[in-house]
């Protein structure tokens, strides 16, 4: 099993690589963004700790985002 150094190095190196094809929010949601959460222990697959597409309404703005939200409660160590 990977250490969180050996994954978030993998991670730095794929966008490295990749960043000029990583063209689509899909593709760095992919590429970058659930090996990120997953180097975290978090399980991307279950929908009580990982939110896809998770609508955020920041305090102040007028627009709302999309983004994939990870559930922090009851997470100890990070």
């Amino acid at each position: 099993m990977n250490t969180i150094e050996e994954s978030l190095r993998a991670i730095a190196e794929r966008v490295k690589s990749h960043s000029s094809t990583m063209a689509t929010e899909e593709a760095v949601k992919t590429a970058v963004v659930l090996p990120f959460l997953r180097a975290l222990g978090y399980d991307v697959f279950d929908p009580t700790e990982v939110v896809p597409e998770f609508i955020a309404d920041a305090v102040g703005k007028k627009e709302k985002r999309s983004t994939t939200q990870s559930r922090w409660m009851g997470r100890s160590g990070y």
